[in-house]
């Protein structure tokens, strides 16, 4: 049976969202319409709803004159961002740690990828393993509307943006961090877990802010917006 149209606009809305997570399409990259369409096969009506609906969730731009960018944050944005997630973070990783005692088991066998110790060589598939890690704490935690709210914040498109400075040393430093927090949810210590969250999303927020500036969106004048 052919695929209802709302059902293929959902597909392109997926193949976009999973493009920008695997840095297939990147920061500031034009999305030209006669290439996408070609390369889904897909009308440009259809194309263009995709576009609109991800330019509602903050994940692309639509410039006048330009068409559809992937959204380049500026370093205000990232910045700004980082500190909702890391209260949002704090809060989920807390709630997860009051589950269920069986379900914060599963939680470890579902994450069961974080103590492989075997180096991570590309950036991209760890940008994968770092949202589905933070994902299922958000789920454990049992809350819809906080869920709701991980996903309009766009970790994807964070990472993306900042894939260029993760190299071995800083993936690995995730990773133990990653495991802090986990050993806190599965220990059900709601205080532990907060205190491992905030040092995880703290240390990156640091690492962001040290970047070099070309990696963030220029201001009208050619200047890197900043924190006013």
């Amino acid at each position: 049976m052919p695929r209802q149209h709302g059902e293929r606009g959902d597909g392109i809305v997926e193949h976009l969202r999973d493009g920008v997570r695997r840095g297939r399409y990147v920061p500031g990259q034009r999305l030209i319409e006669a290439d996408m369409t070609a390369e889904l096969g897909v009308s440009r009506g259809l194309l263009r709803e995709a576009f609109r609906r991800l330019a509602a969730e903050g994940l692309i731009e639509i410039v006048p004159n330009r068409g559809a960018l992937v959204r380049r944050l500026s370093l205000q944005d990232a910045l700004e961002l980082f500190e909702i997630r890391l209260e949002l973070e704090a809060l989920a990783a807390r709630r997860a740690a009051s589950a269920p005692e069986a379900a914060r088991r599963q939680f470890i066998k579902d994450v069961s990828y974080i103590w492989d110790n075997q180096p991570r060589v590309s950036a991209s598939a760890y940008i994968s393993e770092n949202q589905n890690f933070h994902a299922a704490i958000f789920t454990l935690a049992g809350s819809g509307q906080l869920i709701q709210l991980n996903t309009q914040l766009q970790l994807s498109l964070i990472m993306a943006q900042i894939s260029p400075s993760l190299t071995a040393e800083v993936i690995a430093q995730s990773i133990q961090e990653h495991r802090a927090i986990a050993e806190a949810i599965e220990n059900g210590d709601p205080v532990a877990a907060d205190a491992a969250s905030r040092a995880h999303l703290g240390r990156a927020r640091d690492m962001v802010v040290k970047m070099p500036s070309d990696v963030f969106r220029q201001s009208l004048h050619g200047d890197v917006e900043t924190v006013s």
